[in-house]
């Protein structure tokens, strides 16, 4: 029998249910009612063996694991099967270095499954800012936007809280021209009227440098965080931040800071 034929000839019992995305993961569309299957499971353990060094305990692909082993248990996937967003989309694991930590995000088929910040205890210790503070900065945050999700195309809500990001650093209530919320601004509204996604402007094209544009920085704090989620809350319909995205990003460089 080949594998692309069905493991199984007859109806499985209503208790042999696969285990989704949806059901251990905080995602949404198409692959939170996906199963998860054991081709899966080992796309995101060789990912993070390739960018993290080895497979983090409790992590996705620990996670992952343990479904898909399950799911094969139950018949109700093979040992060879793949979902589709995995098959067209792959999975991802970008590790963003922010003042001597690191902010991890993992990806399936474009859906952000775990975002967490580790140190990073083999790497030499950051040079210490101006004052001496070796805490993470919102600009620095905004960069690690830049890396974890940079294709995303910048949207209102992206701006706003983005917006809101420079005004807690810099201090300023209006926008700074060539700053990186005008530059947010300004891709926000050309990408409205762009059609095609590979044509919109890209978080990563406005974040990739903002530590240096921003005239002045500061450590985001938790209220720093969550005055950006408010922004980025308040322009999406579904009154929600974006997995991975600006927001998601201050809370982990906040949560940071808390522990330093």
């Amino acid at each position: 029998m080949s594998q692309g034929q069905p493991r199984r000839q007859q109806p499985q019992p209503e208790d042999q249910e696969p285990i989704k995305y949806g059901d251990v993961f905080q995602v949404a569309g198409d692959i939170a009612n996906k199963p998860i299957t054991p081709q899966d499971a080992a796309a995101m353990q060789t990912a993070e063996n390739r960018v993290l060094g080895q497979i983090q305990k409790g992590g996705p692909a620990a996670v992952m694991q343990s479904a898909a082993s399950v799911n094969e248990n139950r018949g109700v996937v093979g040992h060879y099967d793949v979902t589709s967003a995995t098959g067209d989309q792959g999975v991802t694991v970008s590790d963003a270095e922010v003042a001597g930590h690191h902010i991890v995000t993992e990806s399936v088929g474009g859906e952000v499954v775990g975002q967490y910040v580790r140190s990073n205890p083999e790497s030499s210790p950051a040079p210490p800012k101006t004052g001496g503070d070796d805490q993470v900065t919102i600009g620095e945050a905004l960069e690690a936007t830049a890396i974890s999700t940079g294709e995303k195309p910048v949207d209102q809500s992206d701006a706003a809280a983005i917006q809101a990001a420079e005004v807690r650093a810099t201090g300023r209530m209006q926008v700074i021209p060539g700053g990186v919320a005008a530059k947010a601004q300004a891709a926000a509204s050309q990408n409205a009227r762009t059609i095609r996604d590979e044509d919109k402007t890209k978080l990563g094209d406005v974040l990739m440098d903002a530590s240096t544009i921003l005239p002045r920085d500061k450590a985001v704090t938790r209220e720093d965080a969550e005055g950006v989620i408010g922004a980025e809350i308040r322009n999406q319909p579904d009154l929600a931040t974006y997995p991975g995205g600006v927001s998601a990003s201050m809370a982990a460089a906040a949560r940071l800071n808390q522990n330093t």
